[in-house]
């Protein structure tokens, strides 16, 4: 048994090579594959049935493809209607449940503030990131001033060097 894999394009040429042979070479007479008789019309009418259904297969799913593209365009034009109507809703109805309800929306929750310790435990993780990540705000990076480091000068030989007097220049008069 050949375990050859058959895609659809595999099965269409196939079926296209059997119509077209069964056509060109009619059998005489009548055929009987798998118990079942078929003439050479009957034959040529089933695997042609298939090909339709195949054909139909690809219309389908380029009609398909052609809706999703349809619904995203369309998505994409309206999401952003959507989502201004419900804020609007929501900031003129506020905390009115009912008349939320019949538009399907449910009302924003409140935020809950942190708890003393939660707070606490916030600020000190705020500052151990700050640290590990050596962040500074304004005033701090102002502090901060490079320095030009000095290169290790090697020990030299004294040398006569002269130092230029000091010489005192007329004043005028005046």
């Amino acid at each position: 048994m050949s375990t050859k894999l058959t895609t659809k394009a595999t099965l269409e040429q196939r079926i296209r090579g059997l119509i077209a042979g069964t056509q060109k070479h009619p059998p005489t007479g009548s055929l009987t594959v798998d118990g079942v008789t078929y003439t050479a019309a009957a034959l040529v009418q089933l695997l042609q049935s298939l090909a339709d259904a195949l054909s139909a297969v690809d219309a389908a799913k380029a009609s398909w493809q052609n809706a999703l593209t349809q619904q995203r365009t369309v998505q994409t034009q309206v999401l952003p209607v959507i989502r201004g109507y419900s804020n609007l809703l929501l900031a003129a109805n506020g905390n009115a449940p009912a008349t939320l309800a019949d538009y399907g929306l449910t009302p924003r929750k409140a935020k809950t503030p942190l708890s003393t310790e939660a707070q606490a435990q916030a600020i000190a993780k705020n500052e151990a990131t700050r640290k590990a990540r050596n962040t500074m705000g304004k005033q701090q990076k102002k502090q901060v001033k490079g320095t030009v480091p000095t290169s290790p000068a090697a020990p030299q030989a004294p040398t006569a060097t002269t130092t230029p007097t000091p010489t005192t220049a007329p004043k005028p008069s005046t």
